[in-house]
């Protein structure tokens, strides 16, 4: 049977994690498009002949991305891939003011499927969106049913079942309107932080406060010394809060009703776990189990960057620790997005309709 080359979008790329899983995959990339320009170096450094297109969907019309790409309608092997940053819909309770305005950016993407109806279509998100009242998920899928994507398999699904090293829940849609298509199934390949971390895997001991100037960017927050102290007291792999909470002068006051309330805060990770899902946050050891399993310190940018699978390769162009972390965690893992393109690329290839 021919074998055909996809083509793929990745809408909301970020620094590129999803698109070089594609690519992984054999899938060319053309462009990633985004409105924050701090991603476009790191994007375009590590994904040489997939093109950053700086612009917010809002106000970007399917019209002018055609043009811009020299695309057609109806491409059998084009895939749209959208990862919108829909925090408002996260299952985390925090405040929701400021993800307000991208709430509904999956039916902004929903534009583009409609006015370039691709061959396949890939959804990643926030588990919350298919769940939480009031979620426009329900409205998308509903509306690309009724465009003729008649092959659909969603479900959230935890990457750490794929071989990711961490605990990440994450609402996943693949549809096509050319080939049957689903999910993959969990491979049951687990991996750990230890897998990850450690000496043996090129991490050396650091102290926190770090600042590593190389691209490896082996770079760890600064603590307070009374935060160094808490942390000290922390027990090694997987200890928490729980150890020094009730002692005096080291409690946390926002915790004091409730010592157990929210005791991965300052915890430490556990060796023979997969991680905790990294964040844009991961850097600090007050915002969740960011604690080294046995360092006094938070793991570093590129632990961080190693248990969302992005090789030691993959450079982040940027001398800010905050915009290097967001573009990090923000990231669809490059494995798992290996993974799905995979799936894809078999489901085009095993299609029973004939290709133009």
């Amino acid at each position: 049977m021919m074998k055909h080359k996809l083509k793929a979008i990745d809408f909301f790329s970020g620094a590129g994690g999803l698109t070089y899983g594609l690519r992984m995959a054999g899938i060319q990339v053309m462009a990633g498009i985004d409105n924050d320009k701090i991603c476009k170096t790191t994007y375009e450094k590590n994904n040489p002949g997939s093109i950053f297109l700086e612009r917010d969907i809002t106000q970007y019309s399917p019209e002018e991305l055609t043009k811009d790409l020299k695309l057609k309608k109806r491409d059998d092997a084009l895939l749209l891939a959208g990862c919108a940053p829909c925090q408002y819909w996260s299952i985390i309770q925090t405040t929701k003011e400021k993800s307000k305005k991208t709430k509904d950016l999956i039916l902004d993407f929903q534009k583009y499927v409609e006015y370039l109806l691709p061959g396949f279509v890939l959804v990643e998100n926030v588990p919350g969106i298919s769940s939480k009242k009031g979620s426009p998920m329900a409205s998308f899928i509903k509306a690309i049913e009724k465009l003729g994507y008649v092959f659909m398999d969603h479900h959230v699904v935890d990457m750490s079942e794929y071989g990711i090293p961490q605990k990440r829940r994450r609402f996943t849609l693949l549809a096509s309107r050319v080939a049957e298509v689903s999910l993959p199934k969990a491979n049951g390949k687990k991996k750990t932080v230890k897998d990850i971390l450690g000496e043996k895997n090129g991490f050396p001991r650091v102290p926190a406060g770090t600042k590593d100037l190389s691209k490896k960017i082996h770079t760890t927050a600064g603590l307070s010394e009374k935060n160094l102290k808490r942390l000290k007291m922390t027990p090694p792999d997987g200890g928490d809060r729980t150890k020094w909470q009730s002692k005096k002068n080291y409690a946390l006051a926002c915790f004091s009703s409730d010592s157990n309330k929210f005791s991965d805060t300052y915890g430490r990770m556990w060796w023979n776990r997969p991680s905790p899902t990294i964040t844009t946050k991961f850097y600090s050891i007050s915002n969740g189990r960011f604690a080294h399993p046995e360092e006094d310190r938070g793991i570093s940018l590129r632990e961080g960057a190693s248990l969302q699978t992005f090789p030691k390769s993959y450079e982040f162009v940027s001398t800010n620790t905050a915009d290097i972390a967001k573009m990090i965690g923000n990231a669809v893992p490059p494995d798992f997005a290996k993974i799905l393109g995979e799936r894809i690329v078999e489901s085009l290839n095993n299609g029973t309709k004939s290709y133009d």
